[in-house]
């Protein structure tokens, strides 16, 4: 069992003042609340701390290792105690910001050299994953904020709208083979645009799959076949590449989003600040 913070309080302040009438009087608590605490913590420890005398009380040679470690902990506790005060209200710490590698390449640079420029003892660590699993992630407490797109809404979730965009199909000028279709399987507009194309006619006899927007991108654009892809992912990408005529689309919305209870640490409302300013300059 382990002793209480409040017991090994009045621990110090026995041992400080060396008399139990004292010590009750200076921490506000009666004397047989005090004894009582004490009698706790001997039995926690297992040995008597104090000899105890007309005089007042005496440490025992255990009252005394006691008395050292305790106060060692106590000024542990303050400095954690302050470190935690201090990631409330100082853009300082290492943050862990998670995002899909693509959505990360014209997210990044909107807002994070400026960021790491005003705060340098502020550390950022990248996580890059599929927007729903980022969404997961930050909502087990394992990643501190996400840039996602199309999150689903939740009670323990801040969630803040960035931008939008359109999926849709793309290809290049140069297409030379129009029944290959490149794509990210496993993104859920992907899954859910394929059939749409049949539907309208569109479709392929070739599938190339990769995970990498960019090399759909770039595949797109050398003419390989038509590709599914973000609307910002192509800008970004800088190919001369059209929308196919009659594809369908599917909107996306992007977000940030964190837990609710970090809405009064500091550090997470400046990064807060800085992607949504980010985005709302880059749209000027």
């Amino acid at each position: 069992m382990l002793p209480s913070p409040a017991d090994l309080t009045y621990f110090l302040a026995i041992a400080q003042q060396g008399n139990l009438t004292h010590s009750a009087q200076r921490l506000g608590v009666s004397q047989p609340s005090l004894s009582l605490a004490m009698q706790r913590l001997e039995h926690c420890m297992g040995t008597p701390l104090f000899i105890r005398s007309r005089q007042g009380v005496k440490l025992t040679k255990a009252g005394e290792r006691l008395l050292v470690e305790t106060r060692a902990l106590m000024s542990q506790w303050e400095e954690l105690r302050q470190q935690a005060v201090d990631s409330m209200n100082e853009i300082q710490g290492r943050f862990s910001l998670g995002c899909h590698a693509s959505v990360a390449r014209y997210t990044l640079p909107l807002f994070l050299p400026s960021l790491l420029k005003l705060h340098p003892r502020l550390e950022i660590n990248l996580v890059h994953d599929l927007s729903r699993n980022i969404a997961q992630r930050v909502q087990n407490l394992d990643l501190d904020l996400g840039v996602v797109v199309n999150p689903t809404s939740h009670a323990d979730l801040v969630m803040k709208p960035l931008a939008k965009d359109v999926v849709t199909l793309w290809k290049s000028k140069a297409l030379l083979n129009s029944d290959v279709l490149i794509c990210e399987p496993s993104l859920l507009q992907t899954q859910a645009l394929q059939p749409k194309l049949a539907r309208a006619g569109i479709k392929f006899k070739r599938v190339i799959e990769s995970a990498n927007l960019e090399v759909i991108s770039t595949l797109v654009a050398s003419g390989a076949g038509m590709g599914i892809l973000p609307g910002r992912v192509v800008e970004g990408a800088g190919g001369d590449l059209i929308r196919v005529r009659n594809a369908p689309v599917i909107n996306d919305e992007i977000f940030l989003i964190y837990r609710t209870e970090n809405r009064q640490v500091c550090t997470i409302q400046a990064l807060s600040k800085a992607i949504q300013t980010g985005f709302s300059d880059s749209r000027r």
